[in-house]
């Protein structure tokens, strides 16, 4: 009898441990199911007037000390070749903002790209990044400069924190960006939030005026030079000229009167090694800066236990001269200017790898539609990188085009195919009419001919008889690329649009 009873308590517990085994797979599977559909979160980083190399990720010898980016670009993708298709609008940002926004080409943008007070409503506003994303039943949040954007798009995100902060503080600078970011996932940790985020973290620097914190200017040797009869002093702790410094750039760039080119506060129309030098300085310090500010949000997210569930992505809305080939703006079409820093970290992406890419700013849209399995809006003219993201490509294209057209028409513009490279300078009523090829894997810094190198191929190959096949090549493929995106001008030596 006892052990029958025993036999039957036995049976009991075994039956119960059973079932509680059972019930843990259950669980265990069901909570494994919800980690592998879990919908990744975004936060989409974007820097004003940023040149990709002053970043040690693109120019080893920077002395810009950025590690939060450096760590992004060793646990992520670095793209080499992306860049802006340009602006028909002397703020560069304007245009380059919409592109972003919308995946649209330069051409076919809303009004508010080249006319920055027409901000009426349009119908392509609610084809952007915040609309879509709030339909896909993200919550969705900005923090960015005010003005030269797309205010159309911006106002599509549910929560909106906009200022423009280039001060050296931590109310008036780059902090107060990190603050707005820190502040909303504060909010969702108390709110127990479960869906996941988009958020578009913007800051107003290194854009002018570079007012950088004390430590940091100090770190760079700079100081906030504010005397127009005087120029700052130099010192060691200055970066140095960049290679293809000049000190006038050769011919007008066709923009009279260009602010970036004559009233940027420290500059003016200094180009002076004191004066770009410690403009430099001033850069750095308010580059290094984000850096820290970045750095405290990954932290966040990491304490959250979202960060590996995060795609991050790093760039800006153009590069920027400062020195480089004489001038001081982003209203050019050097590789300083065109082209801009892009880093993709993220989960199921590769780590530390390069790629060429071939990608326009304009691909960013469908490329974070691609990353969180949203269909891209119809209106959509951009292509989704994901595929050089995860090694399938190389780059997304062959030729890469480019504009400045804010100036006197019909202004600059470039092509790009392997290694060659044409500008072409159409300004001034015809008073300027200028030709550059160059070998960019000879000559990666353009130098031209006043920069005065020995080496036959670091010069502007234009005129040397040697290349005019290469030139005549070129200038078909431009013209190609004009009439593909829908280029309201032509150049001198085009034909005419009847």
């Amino acid at each position: 009898m006892k052990y029958y009873k025993n036999s039957k308590l036995f049976f009991a517990v075994g039956l119960l441990l059973l079932v509680i085994t059972s019930c843990k797979e259950k669980a265990d599977a069901k909570a494994e199911s919800q980690k592998e559909t879990k919908r990744p979160n975004f936060l989409f980083v974007l820097v004003d007037d940023q040149s990709p190399f002053d970043l040690q990720t693109y120019d080893p010898n920077s002395i810009l000390e950025t590690p939060t980016i450096s760590k992004l670009a060793s646990q992520g993708v670095v793209i080499e070749q992306a860049r802006h298709m340009g602006s028909m609008n002397g703020a560069v940002c304007t245009p380059s903002r919409h592109m972003i926004m919308s995946g649209r080409t330069l051409w076919h943008l809303p009004p508010s790209a080249e006319f920055q007070k027409q901000t009426d409503p349009h119908e392509i506003d609610e084809q952007t990044i915040g609309a879509v994303f709030n339909r896909a039943g993200y919550k969705t949040m900005r923090t960015c400069k005010k003005g030269n954007s797309y205010p159309g798009a911006n106002r599509q995100f549910t929560v909106v924190k906009d200022a423009t902060k280039r001060g050296g503080t931590e109310e008036t600078g780059s902090a107060w960006h990190a603050k707005q970011v820190l502040s909303y996932l504060d909010d969702r940790v108390e709110g127990k939030e479960e869906d996941p985020f988009f958020i578009y973290f913007g800051f107003s620097h290194p854009h002018d005026t570079r007012n950088g914190t004390p430590e940091l200017l100090d770190k760079y040797g700079a100081i906030n030079h504010k005397d127009k009869n005087a120029l700052p002093p130099l010192n060691e702790k200055q970066p140095q000229l960049p290679p293809n410094y000049l000190e006038k750039h050769p011919f007008h760039h066709g923009h009279p009167e260009l602010r970036d080119e004559e009233r940027v506060s420290g500059v003016w129309k200094n180009r002076d090694e004191n004066t770009i030098r410690n403009e430099l300085g001033r850069e750095f310090a308010c580059s290094e800066n984000i850096d820290i500010q970045l750095e405290k949000v990954l932290a966040k997210l990491e304490a959250m236990g979202e960060l590996d569930n995060t795609y991050i992505i790093y760039t800006a809305d153009h590069g920027m001269a400062i020195g480089r080939h004489g001038l001081q703006g982003k209203q050019n079409l050097y590789e300083h200017t065109w082209r801009v820093p892009f880093i993709v970290k993220g989960p199921n992406l590769p780590a530390g790898k390069r790629v060429d890419g071939n990608v326009y700013l304009l691909d960013v849209l469908p490329t974070l539609c691609d990353l969180a399995g949203i269909e891209a809006p119809k209106t959509v003219e951009g292509k989704s990188f994901v595929p050089v993201l995860k090694g399938e490509k190389e780059t997304m294209r062959d030729v890469m085009y480019g504009v400045y057209a804010g100036g006197t028409k019909p202004g600059m513009r470039t092509v790009k195919k392997g290694d060659w490279k044409l500008i072409k300078y159409d300004v001034l009523d015809g008073a300027v009419r200028e030709t550059q090829l160059f070998n960019l894997a000879k000559n990666p810094n353009e130098y031209l001919p006043e920069h005065g190198k020995t080496n036959e191929m670091e010069t502007n190959l234009a005129t040397n008889p040697k290349y005019a096949d290469k030139l005549a090549e070129m200038e078909a493929l431009l013209l190609e690329q004009m009439q593909t995106y829908n280029d309201p001008y032509r150049l001198w030596n085009q034909p005419q649009i009847n």
